[in-house]
């Protein structure tokens, strides 16, 4: 089973490690990376800071564009990456060990994605 992992963090608590505690964990996360590597499915991608984020929504008549990200969360998605693992439990397990985990703020969203589209064929 396939599951995206979103990594979520809280801008202003993540401003706030001590930037040797951070260039510590980092280290740790790439290292994550590898010792999860046969069941990450992609290269995983990090993100731009939101302050980046560039918007398309509706807007009445017509879609408008936005310097600015959409979500109203106080969290912003920093990075995502693929796991295809047997079920929800052995991703968790997974997500369970990432190093981030440790700051304030930092969560990772699971979802299961979408692999069999025959239900849209006529």
């Amino acid at each position: 089973m396939k599951y995206v992992i979103m990594f979520t963090s809280t801008p202003e608590l993540d401003a706030a490690v001590p930037p040797e505690r951070a260039e510590a964990v980092y280290r740790r996360v790439f290292d994550w990376f590898g010792e999860n590597s046969e069941q990450i499915s992609d290269s995983g991608a990090e993100l731009h800071p939101v302050s980046t984020a560039t918007t398309v929504k509706y807007g009445g008549s017509a879609p408008v564009v936005a310097d600015c990200p959409f979500s109203e969360a106080k969290e912003v998605i920093g990075g995502f990456s693929v796991l295809d693992v047997e079920d929800l439990d052995a991703a968790i397990a997974i997500v369970k060990t990432w190093p981030m985990l440790e700051h304030p703020g930092v969560a990772v969203e699971i979802r299961p994605m979408v692999v069999d589209y025959s239900h849209m064929q006529q």
